[in-house]
């Protein structure tokens, strides 16, 4: 059996120019790209103007209607190229585009990723090497691969990612009206700033000791959080504390939540104010009230026992 070898061919020793000859070629054929991209594809214009200087290389329509637009780029990929293809896809209100290059470098893999993965879940980013092979004199084969497209674990990524700055805009807001509405009644938290995390905290006067206040999408609690970085420390201060417990849920007026977590390097002492949180944005006034009681209370109970310890 005669086995032939593959070779690479210079894209330019098949098309000279990409604009003049690629082009054309690929509006011809552009059913090999569609088997690439899973999608049977039919063009709708060449050279589509986009504004008065742009002009997309091909304007291509799927089968459900829906508008790809390509940009060919010869050589290295360019912040130039990268721009256009953003340009067309805004500019002709197309969901999906297909960037072809002959070598994508990596920094623009990582930024047709990136808007893959940040982008609505409607918009899909697709960057496409296109090699040509040829066996002994056979004619040359083009070959295009993909090198990024969107998918459900990357789109699914991005939901997180908002949901989550989502959040953060929701956390830094609670907290800012949580400390402007608790400053005319206890000082303990004036230097603090509104925070983007689900906690905030100031010092309790030990090393490692903070009260907190605590807001989930669910659950709200103010804390003792006893997390200085010797364990052995946390449980001695724990239990020094827990032998006034009578004393200190009788100051602060209910019983508080012990929990000394042997299995972690921290401890605390907890109250849960309210089963509701961060999701109840028309409770968040009521919510912080008790948040803002809650925590004068737990300062009262806490304190002197906190300057007893050695």
């Amino acid at each position: 059996m005669v086995i032939s070898r593959l070779k690479r061919v210079p894209i330019r020793n098949v098309w000279k120019n990409e604009e003049k000859d690629f082009t054309p070629w690929l509006a011809k054929n552009i059913d090999i790209l569609g088997e690439t991209l899973g999608t049977p594809l039919t063009v709708v214009e060449r050279e589509a103007d986009v504004g008065e200087t742009f002009e997309a290389d091909l304007l291509t329509e799927g089968p459900d209607g829906d508008l790809v637009v390509i940009e060919n780029q010869f050589g290295k990929s360019d912040h130039d190229h990268m721009g256009k293809i953003l340009t067309y896809l805004a500019n002709l209100e197309t969901k999906k585009a297909a960037w072809i290059c002959e070598n994508p470098q990596p920094e623009h893999v990582a930024a047709v990723d990136w808007l893959n993965k940040n982008s609505p879940q409607d918009i899909s980013f697709y960057l496409i090497k296109l090699e040509v092979f040829q066996i002994e004199n056979s004619p040359p084969a083009p070959h295009f691969s993909i090198v990024s497209e969107p998918s459900k674990q990357m789109k699914e990524a991005g939901e997180v990612k908002e949901e989550l700055a989502e959040r953060h805009i929701r956390r830094l807001e609670f907290w800012k009206q949580l400390l402007e509405g608790s400053k005319n009644k206890t000082d303990l938290f004036s230097a603090i700033s509104p925070s983007k995390d689900n906690w905030i905290s100031a010092g309790a006067g030990i090393s490692g000791v903070v009260y907190q206040y605590v807001i989930l999408m669910d659950e709200a609690r103010v804390q003792l959080a006893i997390e200085s970085a010797d364990v052995s420390k946390n449980k001695r201060i724990f239990d020094d504390l827990h032998k006034s417990k009578q004393q200190i849920e009788s100051d602060f007026g209910e019983q508080l939540i012990w929990e000394r977590l042997d299995d972690r390097k921290s401890s605390r002492i907890a109250k849960i104010v309210a089963n509701k949180g961060l999701a109840n944005l028309d409770d968040w006034c009521v919510v912080q009230d008790k948040m803002v009681d809650a925590m004068i209370r737990l300062q009262k109970g806490l304190s002197k026992h906190i300057k007893q310890i050695t």
